[in-house]
């Protein structure tokens, strides 16, 4: 049995803010027929106590980054979890990483520092008795992880694997916090975890790791690029023969469809059209489940869309963001094929992604993205943009893809309003060729977009590491 620490700040279903929580959540299921064994750490904040009960503490610290904490072990349902139980760092109001005021906790520095120190402890010292063989750090909030472990357990035999969500975010700190985060000066220079005179504790995950990895084998390319790589491209073409890219999986006892045949979408869309507020159309309902930010390409979609209504189509879309885009989606749905839900819902979201014929992800960069996973696997027929994991994951309608029959979306190149406006008067035109929409939705719902592919892919990265 090989033993992983897995270390991330989110995790589905105890908490959600992104695609994250939902890898955290997932993995460790898929990789229990595989022999592997993974404890998931993750902070106490106020939703995942709540759920932490007949709990053993394996683990305490007198002064945590300014105050006590303990780590406590408990399951989840099948999760099998240890809580970093620290209130003055995670017993707060607001969103996780935000404050009631929609800004960043100022000492968001030391409370991720403190869950990677926790995970660094129990990596190099063991917990009542249990050690991991690995540490898998996830994205910024466990890049110090790593440094502690490596700068205070030196002879710890234990394995480190840091994965990338999404580069843009880097858990970035002034220099002046370096004694305060308890980070050696020795790290403080280009070639450890300085960044442009500041501390990133991405880019220390990155430096120290054994292996990295990122979402998708599409991402893992694009990050060796000054376009995408957000400043530490070279750090990781430095380090690409350690880099692989990964593919993000669906949870598919939590995502099951309400049908087992596209056909049963019918009921589903009539629902759908009655939430919302639609009349009914000849032309597809196309859906969006997204934050409304320029990175995700909302400005494009606002740009492109008279292309979708002119073809009769329509938009339902929900999400919540930037505030110009919220005003100009709101405004947007002054047409009456257009309906707009400002906020996040899990139950809708569900709804649209099961009730619309087309799902919308027209993203500037995208590492792996699930949105267009969950849309394959429902007959949804996504449109996307031909960046990242949305480039490996959905075969294009092209003349060749609609000879062959195998087509299960359409691409969109380059990434421009008027591609994807091309592309949307394209999905209008497919869907009125009943059996060509049909056998793409058959397809999409034929794709693997489970876990058991890539879990087999980590649990191949894990022995390799514990066996070498």
């Amino acid at each position: 049995m090989t033993e992983i620490l897995s270390v991330a700040s989110e995790c589905a279903p105890l908490v959600k803010t992104g695609g994250l929580a939902d890898v955290a959540g997932a993995l460790p299921g898929a990789l229990r027929p595989l022999d592997i064994r993974m404890r998931t750490l993750l902070p106490g904040y106020p939703q995942v106590m709540a759920e932490t009960r007949e709990a053993a503490e394996v683990w305490r610290s007198d002064d945590l980054f300014g105050g006590p904490a303990r780590v406590l072990a408990t399951m989840a349902g099948v999760l099998d979890l240890l809580v970093l139980d620290a209130p003055h760092l995670f017993d707060r109001p607001g969103q996780i990483y935000l404050g009631p005021d929609g800004r960043d906790w100022p000492d968001n520095p030391e409370r991720f520092a403190g869950l990677s120190l926790a995970a660094a402890e129990i990596a190099g010292r063991g917990a009542e008795g249990w050690q991991p063989d690995i540490l898998h750090c996830h994205d910024w909030q466990a890049g110090l992880a790593p440094v502690y472990l490596r700068d205070r357990f030196p002879d710890a035999s234990v394995g480190i694997v840091q994965t990338i969500h999404n580069v843009a975010f880097q858990g970035l700190a002034p220099a002046d916090r370096l004694q305060a985060l308890g980070l050696p000066q020795s790290g403080m220079h280009p070639d450890g975890f300085e960044y442009w005179g500041q501390i990133s504790a991405l880019k220390a995950g990155l430096v120290r790791a054994d292996r990295i990895t990122t979402v998708s084998p599409t991402y893992a390319a694009e990050l060796l690029t000054p376009e995408f790589g957000m400043g530490l491209d070279g750090v990781l073409r430095a380090r690409r023969d350690r880099l692989s890219g990964i593919l993000n999986g669906v949870d598919l006892s939590d995502w099951a469809p309400p049908y087992r045949l596209a056909s049963g979408k019918v009921k589903h869309k009539a629902r759908l059209r009655a939430e919302m507020g639609l009349p009914e159309a000849e032309g597809p309902l196309c859906v969006v489940v997204s934050r409304l930010t320029e990175q995700k390409g909302l400005d494009l979609l606002l740009e492109a869309l008279p292309a979708l209504l002119e073809g009769g189509g329509q938009l339902a879309l929900l999400g919540s963001g930037a505030a110009d885009l919220e005003l100009a989606f709101e405004r947007a749905a002054t047409h009456p094929n257009v309906a707009v839900r400002l906020g996040y819902d899990e139950a809708l979201s569900r709804m649209l992604i099961a009730g619309g014929d087309a799902i919308l992800v027209p993203s500037r960069f995208e590492p792996c993205g699930l949105t267009q996973l969950y849309g394959l696997l429902h007959g949804t027929i996504p449109v996307v943009t031909l960046t990242g994991g949305l480039a490996d994951t959905v075969i294009p309608a092209t003349p060749a893809g609609l000879r062959a029959g195998v087509a299960t979306g359409l691409q969109v190149h380059p990434i421009t309003a008027d591609a994807l406006g091309r592309a949307l008067t394209q999905v209008c035109a497919l869907y009125a060729r009943t059996e060509v929409w049909r056998r793409m939705q058959r397809n999409a719902m034929r794709q693997p977009v489970g876990w058991d592919r890539s879990a087999e892919e980590y649990a191949a990265l894990y022995r390799a590491l514990s066996e070498g």
